[in-house]
This record gives structure tokens, C-alpha cells and sequence, in this order.
């Protein structure tokens, strides 16, 4: 007869593209042979490039999710990912004390993998006040623990002081992920509430990985909880988990985006259609994307907003107009799409600072 898997509840945000959220934790729990059951606290759309746009769910909503599972299956062991909203972390918090899981593993998201602030302080303060007590562990990246401890970790006594106050927090233990100790290594840091006395492991991640490696921190998460599921100690759950990681992160390439190429055709667009076209649309509809997904690409690439990036080119060419041509300016502007030549004066001096005349003389005295 086939031994019955007591379910695991993973209570997270969505990530359409697989790599992180709820998503990622059934994908690591069903590799190490668990059960996932999940509730979703939040909707995102997002690519490669970042986190578009949320869409949070109600705590009503949420609450209605969770209770619908643990009132009919009761799993034992419950991981928390992503919640953004206060009323949500009281509501799942009051869910947790009522219906006591054995473990909750809870992995905080308040800062994303491209660096933008997931949490507010409000949502950051309920956290601390009713969820951190009912947790078996907590996992943070270092960026996570700067934010909700308020506590800049630089140090080897800044750790401390960060794990001391995460464990004063209410959880039974802490692992924190890259974090700098003497000399200088990086690591990660296991404590309990037990003994308060750190473990210092290797870090699975290289000088910022933690960070920017999309999904690794919320599948070790995942990980960990699947082991205790199995029967684990919690650190004896750490280290397995750790090891699986370990294991993967080879293979953990992450899904690649076309922005690198999409940049690329971009710029040539713009070399064909500058005289004609500098509107962002025409450019977004000709590469058959939205304006604000190459805006995005732009923006990653060189900082640039895609509106500057036609205008710079644009500035460049006149520039060679002026200073290697006898064109008038007003040939210029007519040969370049504008109504004027003033019309292409003030656009040329809104970027240069000079007027078009005055860039002109300019080169040619330096030419002298």
C-alpha cells in the first residue's frame, strides 16, 4: 500500500514566468517528492526584466484560500513567501495561531531580485509583530534583514546584533543568507532561539547572488520545508536543503530574455525611421512589443528612456549636419521631420544648450 505524503501549504505570491513564487515552490516540492498546496496573496505580471505590475489580492480573499485547505487536509508544515499587505499578515497570522501547523517556514520577500522594495514599513511592522512569533524559521537574504530588523549589516557585530533581533522577534530560528563575516568571507548564518549561538555555513551564493539570483532563496525555502515534512530537524533540514540547492544551481540558468536583442533592433530601427518618426509607439509597434516593456529593456540596458535614446541619435545627426554640411538650418529641420526651423531650434537646444546657429559657429572657431 502507498504510504500517504502529509501535504505541504505554500502560502505565496504568483511569478508568471516559473522562476520564483508559487510556482517555483509546488516545482521544489513535487522534485523532492512532497505535496504542494497553495494559497496566492498576490498576482503579478512580470519577465526577466522585473515586476510590471501587482495586483494584491483582498485579505478576505486570501483568508477564504487557506482556510478551504487547512480546514479539510491540515497539513502540518506551512511555508509563507510574499504577502504585501498589513491586513493580509494579520489575517494569515490569526489563521496560523488558530489552526497551529507544526512548523511554519517563512521566507520574507520585501526586496526583489531586481532590487524594488516589495513591502511597505507597514506591512513590515505587522510581520514583525504577529507572524514572526509563530515561525519555526525564518530565511532572509541579507537586503530582507536590513529592512526588517532596520539594521545595516556590514559587520560581524552587525550580524549578531541582526540575528539577536530576529530571534527577539518570537522565531524558534534564523538562517541568514549572504552576509560578510571575518575575513571577509561570505556566508550564511544558522541560529536558534535555543542557544542564540551562531552556525556559519558556506553560502550557496556568490557576492550578490543572494540577491539577483531569480527564485534560488524562495526554492531553498520550499526545500527546507519539504524536508521537515519528511521528518527533519529543522538545522538537519537546512543543511539537505541546502545541498539540493547546491546541487542545482549548475543547472539554474534562470529563463533568458530577448532584451539584449530587442535593444539591438531597437537602435537599428531608429538609424531607418529618425528623419520621419520619434515617437516611442512606432518604434514599440514596429518591434512588436508594448511601449512600456521597451521602455524597460532601455532602461536596464543604459539607464536611458527610450524617448531619450531617438532624441540623442537625432542630436547626433544634426550635429553632423551643422558641422560638416552648408545645409541652412532650416534645410535641416525640413530634412529631419520638423514643421520649423524654430520648431528645430528649441528641440536641438533643450538637449545641446545651444542654439543651432550658435553650435555651428562654435565648431567652427574650434576649427580655426
Amino acid at each position: 500500500m502507498e504510504q500517504q505524503v502529509t501535504p505541504i501549504l505554500t502560502i505565496n505570491g504568483s511569478d508568471g514566468t516559473g522562476g520564483a513564487g508559487i510556482q517555483a515552490d509546488i516545482k521544489t516540492i513535487s522534485a523532492l517528492g512532497g505535496r504542494a498546496l497553495s494559497a496566492i496573496t498576490s498576482i503579478t505580471a512580470q519577465n526577466t526584466l522585473g515586476i510590471q505590475e501587482f495586483f494584491d489580492l483582498p485579505s478576505e480573499t486570501v483568508k477564504g484560500q487557506i482556510e478551504a485547505i487547512v480546514n479539510d487536509i491540515q497539513p502540518t508544515v506551512v511555508k509563507v513567501g510574499m504577502i504585501r499587505r498589513a491586513d493580509t499578515v494579520a489575517q494569515i497570522a490569526h489563521l496560523l495561531r488558530q489552526h497551529k501547523p507544526k512548523h511554519v517556514i517563512y521566507d520574507p520577500v520585501i526586496v526583489s531580485s531586481q532590487n524594488e522594495m516589495l513591502m511597505a514599513q507597514e506591512v513590515v511592522d505587522e510581520v514583525r509583530r504577529s507572524l514572526l512569533p509563530l515561525c519555526s524559521l525564518v530565511l532572509m537574504k541579507r537586503a530582507d534583514a536590513e529592512r526588517l530588523t532596520q539594521t545595516a549589516i556590514n559587520t560581524a557585530a552587525d550580524l549578531n546584533l541582526a540575528v539577536k533581533s530576529l530571534l527577539a522577534g518570537g522565531c524558534q530560528a534564523v538562517l541568514l543568507q549572504g552576509s560578510h563575516t571575518p575575513p571577509q568571507s561570505l556566508t550564511d548564518v544558522f541560529a536558534t532561539a535555543k542557544d542564540g549561538e551562531p552556525t556559519f555555513l558556506p553560502s550557496l551564493f556568490g557576492e550578490g547572488e543572494g540577491n539577483t539570483r531569480h527564485g534560488l532563496s524562495g526554492s531553498l525555502s520550499a526545500a527546507i520545508a519539504t524536508f521537515v515534512n519528511g521528518g527533519n530537524a529543522i538545522f538537519e533540514a537546512v543543511v539537505n536543503a541546502r545541498n539540493y540547492i547546491a546541487q542545482l544551481q549548475p543547472h539554474h540558468t534562470g529563463i533568458i530574455g530577448r532584451s539584449g536583442e530587442l535593444f539591438n533592433e531597437f537602435t537599428h530601427e531608429i538609424t531607418q525611421h529618425h528623419r520621419t518618426n520619434s515617437d516611442v509607439k512606432f518604434y514599440a509597434d514596429k518591434l512588436n512589443v508594448s511601449a512600456r516593456y521597451l521602455a524597460q529593456v532601455t532602461r536596464r540596458i543604459t539607464g536611458k528612456a527610450p524617448k531619450a535614446i531617438i532624441d540623442e541619435y537625432l542630436t547626433h545627426e544634426i550635429e553632423q549636419q551643422l558641422a560638416f554640411t552648408q545645409k541652412t538650418v532650416q534645410e535641416i529641420a525640413y530634412a529631419y521631420g520638423f514643421r520649423s526651423q524654430a520648431h528645430l531650434a528649441k528641440f536641438f537646444k533643450n538637449i545641446n544648450g545651444l542654439a543651432p546657429s550658435e553650435f555651428r559657429k562654435e565648431i567652427h572657431l574650434n576649427k580655426q
